[in-house]
This record gives structure tokens, C-alpha cells and sequence, in this order.
């Protein structure tokens, strides 16, 4: 067998990573046939098939699969090897993924990247914003936000963002005049709810918690969608009660488009954190950001302390 060439088989994980020929081309500024080619040359050299191809897009074969989980190891290693050839600390040069919940792209990031993306000019940031779970390294990412209780052990973990959350139950005074305020979550299930539904098709179940008792409801109303904003409008427009982040609803509580109700039964629970792999090499980018986020958790601490 020929040896295969290392930049077709650097070329063949960046097609899986970016989920097809288009989108990997565009990330290396080449073109999607250009980079066919060459993962067609590397199945012939090996003498097995790597990729399927279908209408719908392309997946890795068994064997690519196991190749690729082999060689993606020895693959980082080389980028960081390079890229630290030309890195200077005070000036990260690179590219940073970062796959995110909705709540924190929209609420969350926007302050934090500010200032990041200033004093880093030379950091291309991409933030995809998807509720779903994923294998994020998997995926081609370098990392992403996720809760606590969803994070993988072999992950370091760094808080990022406030560090206590909760879900509020709103609705609008025209929907509370008409159909009566619940005192208690059991009563939910005779009022209309609009239910959050993730992209892998499960609906998300409301949990309400007091007195170290749960109480769990299937929001099963006249609406349900995977569209935050949808929801919050239908709850504006009095349509049903809804329970969702906070951040989401901040500023329709202060305009009073929407009441806040059973209170004493909001679910609490940890902010975020940025995630990582425990056992790949830090790429310059994601060390720039780590240390970033670091040195927020630093500053709000020490301003938090009592002097």
C-alpha cells in the first residue's frame, strides 16, 4: 500500500469536522472539489472507503470513524507543534469554536466577548448556537458552555457567567385576569402552557422545587415550539404561563408586558461552564480565552469580597 499523503488525511478530518466538502472548503479557502479529490485519493491509496455520500450530506464510514478517532490525537498534536512555531503569548494568532446554549449566546457572550475580541485581533471566533447536546470535540470544536450536570468527567471545567440561575414562571396580567393566578404547580395543569421543545424532538419538562420536594410538569399546551422568542410573544400577547430563563424575560418583567408567578417554586441551579477536553493540547486561541474568563472569575470574586 502506498503511503498515504498527511495533508490528505489532515484534509480528510476537516471534512468530517465541518460536516461536508462545502463548508470544510470554506474554512481552508479552497474548493469543494478540490478537496473530493483528494479524500478520493487518500480512499484509493488505503484501499477502503471513508466517507458516505449521500443527498443528505456525508458521514464517516465505521472504518473513517475509527481512523479518524486514531489519527485525531497525532493531528493536534502537529497544529499545535506549528502553531507554536510562530505564537507569540501576548498575541494569539488562530481560530476558537465555540458551540453554546441559546440563553448564553444571547445573554451571556455578548458583554464577555466584547472586550475579548479587542484585546485579541488576531483570534477569528466562530460561537454556533445550538440547545442541543453533542459531542463538541467530536464535532470539530475547541469547546463549548454547557451546565453542570450535563458535563462529561474527562472535561475541565471553568465558570463562566453568573454563577446561580433560575427558571421563572410569567404570564401575561391579561392571561392571569382571565383564567385566575395558580397558587401552587400542581394548578398548571388546567391552565393553557407554552412548552419548549429541543431540536432532538424531546419537550422540556418543567421542574418546580421548594422544601426539598420536585414537582414535574409536561408543558402539553395550545403552544409549543423550539422558538424562545415565538414563546415569549405568545406569553406577551396572553396566550399561556411560561417558564424559562430569566435572562430571557428580564426586560418584559420590568415593562410589565409580563408577572412573575409562583415565586417560592422556581428552580435554582449553578451557572455555566467553558469546557475542554482534559487530555488534548490547548491550541493558543482557546488558552487566550481560558485565561480571559480566568481573570473575569478573579476580578468578580475580588469585588464580591468583603473588604
Amino acid at each position: 500500500m502506498r503511503q498515504p499523503n498527511l495533508s490528505d488525511i489532515a484534509l480528510f478530518a476537516a471534512v468530517v469536522e465541518a460536516g461536508g466538502f462545502r463548508a470544510a472548503a470554506q474554512r481552508r479557502g479552497t474548493s469543494a472539489s478540490s478537496l473530493s479529490d483528494c479524500i478520493r485519493r487518500l480512499e484509493q491509496e488505503l484501499g477502503v472507503r471513508l466517507l458516505n455520500r449521500t443527498t443528505r450530506g456525508l458521514t464517516p464510514t465505521e472504518i473513517g470513524a475509527r481512523l479518524l478517532k486514531r489519527l485525531r490525537p497525532a493531528l493536534d498534536e502537529i497544529n499545535t507543534a506549528l502553531n507554536d512555531l510562530q505564537e507569540d503569548p501576548q498575541h494569539p494568532v488562530g481560530s476558537l469554536r465555540l458551540h453554546v446554549p441559546g440563553v448564553i449566546a444571547r445573554h451571556i457572550l455578548p458583554q464577555l466577548l466584547d472586550g475579548f475580541l479587542a484585546r485579541y485581533p488576531g483570534i477569528a471566533l466562530e460561537v454556533n448556537m445550538d440547545n442541543t447536546f453533542i459531542d463538541v470535540i467530536g464535532a470539530g470544536y475547541d469547546a463549548g458552555i454547557r451546565y453542570e450536570e450535563s458535563l462529561a468527567k474527562d472535561m475541565i471545567a471553568i465558570p463562566i457567567g453568573p454563577r446561580r440561575q433560575c427558571f421563572m414562571a410569567v404570564a401575561a396580567p391579561s392571561y392571569l385576569q382571565r383564567h385566575g393566578t395558580p397558587q401552587h404547580p400542581g394548578e398548571l395543569n388546567e391552565h393553557r402552557l407554552l412548552g419548549y421543545r429541543f431540536a432532538s424532538g424531546k419537550l422540556g419538562v418543567w421542574e418546580f422545587e421548594r422544601d426539598g420536594r420536585t414537582l414535574r410538569i409536561a408543558p402539553e399546551g395550545r403552544l409549543v415550539s423550539s422558538s424562545q422568542d415565538l414563546l415569549i410573544a405568545a406569553a406577551c400577547a396572553g396566550h399561556g404561563i411560561l417558564y424559562t430563563f430569566e435572562e430571557y424575560i428580564a426586560a418584559h418583567l420590568a415593562s410589565g408586558q409580563l408577572q412573575p408567578i409562583l415565586h417560592d417554586w422556581w428552580q435554582h441551579f449553578e451557572g455555566p461552564y467553558l469546557y475542554y477536553h482534559s487530555r488534548r493540547n490547548v491550541p493558543a486561541p482557546l488558552r487566550a480565552f481560558v485565561d480571559y474568563v480566568k481573570a473575569l472569575n478573579n476580578a468578580d470574586h475580588s469585588s464580591q469580597s468583603p473588604k
